[in-house]
């Protein structure tokens, strides 16, 4: 008995010392890229124009995939990245992928290299079309959906990506409140999505306002 607790023990100190020298292995590439993003996202703080997001509201992104370990994300409406920084920011930490899609042919160029200076490129797959026909066209599943694009097409959007939304997975659209100024497409989905049963919708208005949506069952 003496012998197989001694081996016991001895099996799991080396358990213990190789997942420390991964661990040790796998961190300083994590710091490297965190203190990239986060010097570029400062250095960047108060030039972000074209539609971008404040950065409350990318924080309430990153904060959504981390507590969630989602993995398969896409965002309608690129601009020129700031969202998207903070997504792929989160999904550089839970083995994820984005796909954002951007209609305008400047706007994508300048989040093309906003996404190499942040050192996230190799999580974005970003494309340069019309989400009104691409969206379509994506087959899924994702588990994570960032909405900001033309407002009237709100709701058209999360019909199309509705059914390759995995169970459990999450639709935000930004621009979305309860507050008096919201009207129009906006408000239009926001009612829309509130009145399906299968999805928990709330609202976060820390920053300019992101309805929050999870799938709750496959019907």
């Amino acid at each position: 008995m003496r012998k197989i607790f001694f081996l016991l023990l001895l099996s799991l100190f080396f358990w213990n010392v190789s997942v420390s020298l991964v661990t040790s292995q796998e961190n300083p590439a994590n710091q490297v890229l965190d203190e990239k993003v986060k010097s570029f996202l400062e250095s960047h703080r108060d030039k972000w124009r074209d539609l971008n997001i404040p950065q409350s509201d990318g924080r309430v992104l990153y904060d959504l995939i981390i507590k969630h370990n989602y993995k398969s994300a896409i965002e309608i409406g690129t601009s020129t990245g700031r969202s998207a920084i903070w997504i792929a920011w989160a999904l550089s930490k839970t083995g994820g992928k984005l796909i954002t899609i951007e209609i305008d042919e400047g706007r994508y160029k300048q989040a093309l290299a906003n996404f190499e200076k942040a050192g996230l490129s190799e999580f974005i797959d970003a494309r340069l079309a019309d989400a009104h026909d691409l969206v379509k066209t994506l087959k899924g599943p994702f588990d994570f959906v960032f909405c900001d694009a033309d407002k009237d097409w709100y709701t058209n959007y999360f019909i199309d990506l509705y059914p390759k939304l995995k169970v459990g997975g999450c639709y935000t659209a930004h621009n979305v409140s309860e507050r008096s100024w919201v009207s129009g497409g906006a408000a239009k989905f926001y009612h829309y999505v509130k009145s399906l049963k299968n999805m928990e919708t709330t609202i976060d208005d820390s920053g300019n306002g992101i309805s929050i949506s999870y799938k709750k069952s496959a019907d």
